[in-house]
């Protein structure tokens, strides 16, 4: 099982000149790999480019706590709104195929 994690390619508002528009891809990148670090999740892939989004993967886990490693990037400070997740599996032909999930996840 794999879960895409798909975050709008908006940029930053009120950057300096010149500053990359995407601070936040670094920012979960980081969040990402602490994780994997501790051993809750691997990060399946390097995260990319598609259509208007940016995608990073995560799998080695239930598909309930994937699923809250989605709902926590899409909370992080400056990851854009309009974050989703959709469930897959590491055999689909092309990023975005599965049961796409709302983010952030209602609290329980």
């Amino acid at each position: 099982m794999v879960v895409e994690i798909h975050v709008p390619l908006s940029p930053t508002p009120n950057l300096p000149d010149g500053a990359y528009p995407y601070p936040w891809i670094e920012e979960v990148e980081d969040f990402l790999a602490d994780l994997e670090d501790q051993g809750d999740v691997e990060v399946f892939d390097d995260g990319e480019e598609v259509a208007d989004a940016y995608v990073f993967c995560v799998t080695g886990a239930g598909e309930e706590d994937l699923l809250a490693v989605a709902s926590r990037v899409a909370t992080l400070p400056g990851v854009p709104p309009g974050t989703f997740a959709v469930v897959s599996d590491d055999g689909a032909e092309e990023l975005g195929l599965g049961r796409r999930v709302t983010l952030p996840l209602p609290m329980a």
